[in-house]
């Protein structure tokens, strides 16, 4: 109990934060639309997110080193809080561009500071309950943020109010915190390749997870929107496939013991790929009284967000503890590869072929990361030790220094 109040500020900044952030990228999609702008501009707004935090995971670690976790944070927050205020000040495409690529740096130095000083004050012995407490922390903001958007009103300078002063409140229990602040480990030269050395088939992997996983949470709205869902509608559209990953979390980490994480990305990738062929097949409306793309869309929650993990795991697997940094480092680079192309060709698809067909390119890119996968099976076949699944967030890339912690325990 001691320890869970000593990081209950920093669980309660990341959830306000999440909120606030999270929400945004909806809430932006709905307003371009309310404002005129084309499908691409909509689409390459969202994969400007993606760019900005792919430089703050790259900037973060050294910003973090030189005032310190708090400082740093309460500086990028200040800066999340006015990009989302100048969004209906300034309601350009161009703008807009630049607001989005401030708050995704502002995200990810900010999971940077949390995660290394949560990582700073737990111990091998209590930080996987821990941790795991945390991200269900922020899972839930995530959560919430999403079932936002069915009350906040497109391109209307009150909801966007709403998110800032939920960043606002991320400042408080930080401020408030008797909690010392940890020294900053020494950061590594980031390798953005490692990965493809290591593993191509985890590195392929993270780049289709980052370009479906970018392209429903930026695009997600503007899809519903074509069908023609409502605000509502459109709320638990966004809000299905978080709920299946949290639920999804303890039959993978059964399934994990059981088999290795390349098996268990070819049987989830296949899965993924008659699901996103069924939104355009299925012609049925509703099953037992329920939208059909809404259960679609939560078995798709459900076969795609493990696979960054499962990915990871398999690299890990295949390299000494002392390159874990590194290889988290190079996944979360090509994360953001995938997350800041996937929206423009996304909305580019949705525009020319209708909202259905964004599903047919997840569908494509699943095919790929099959084959791939047996590719792999067949040339290099592995013989290894079969691990406890670890949940791993596509955040900053001191979550290494978490799994090899993990990994140090008994199994």
């Amino acid at each position: 109990m001691k320890t869970l109040l000593s990081i209950s500020a920093l669980l309660f900044t990341i959830m306000f934060m999440q909120m606030g952030t999270t929400a945004l990228g909806p809430l932006d999609t709905l307003s371009a639309i309310e404002l005129g702008f084309s499908n691409t501009e909509i689409g390459v707004i969202g994969g400007a997110h993606f760019l900005g935090f792919l430089v703050g995971c790259l900037f973060s670690p050294f910003l973090v080193k030189r005032v310190g976790h708090a400082r740093a944070y309460c500086v990028t927050a200040a800066l999340s809080i006015i990009a989302i205020l100048l969004h209906p000040v300034l309601p350009y495409f161009w703008a807009w561009c630049l607001f989005r690529v401030m708050t995704g740096v502002a995200i990810a130095t900010s999971y940077t500071s949390v995660e290394s000083w949560l990582n700073a004050k737990l111990t091998n012995k209590n930080r996987a309950r821990y941790y795991g407490i945390y991200r269900i922390i922020d899972m839930t903001g995530a959560l919430l943020a999403q079932a936002m958007i069915s009350v906040l009103i497109p391109a209307y300078f009150l909801s966007y109010s709403m998110l800032a002063i939920l960043i606002c409140l991320s400042l408080m229990p930080l401020g408030l915190t008797k909690t010392v602040q940890p020294a900053m480990p020494k950061t590594q030269k980031i390798d953005v390749l490692f990965a493809f050395r290591i593993s191509p088939l985890a590195a392929l992997g993270v780049l289709t997870v980052g370009a479906t996983g970018s392209a429903l949470r930026m695009i997600g709205p503007l899809f519903a929107y074509e069908l023609n869902f409502t605000p509502t509608q459109i709320g638990i559209f966004l809000s299905l496939p978080l709920i299946a990953g949290m639920l999804i979390q303890l039959p993978i980490g059964y399934m994990a013991e059981r088999a290795t994480p390349r098996q268990l990305i070819g049987a989830l990738s296949g899965v993924t790929i008659l699901i996103s062929a069924g939104f355009s097949l299925i012609e049925v409306n509703e099953i037992f009284g329920i939208k059909t793309i809404f259960i679609l869309v939560f078995i798709f929650g459900l076969t795609t967000m493990p696979l960054y993990s499962l990915s990871a795991i398999h690299a890990n697997n295949q390299i000494s503890e002392q390159e874990m940094t590194m290889l988290s480092a190079s996944l979360i680079f090509l994360f953001g590869i995938g997350a800041i192309i996937s929206p423009v060709i996304a909305s580019y698809i949705i525009e020319h072929f209708g909202p259905l067909s964004m599903f047919t390119y997840f569908a494509f890119m699943h095919l790929l990361l099959l084959a791939y996968t047996g590719y792999r099976a067949i040339i290099r076949p592995l013989n290894v030790t079969l691990r406890s699944y670890i949940y791993i967030p596509r955040t900053s890339l001191f979550i290494a220094k978490t799994i090899k912690n993990l990994r140090r325990r008994p199994h």
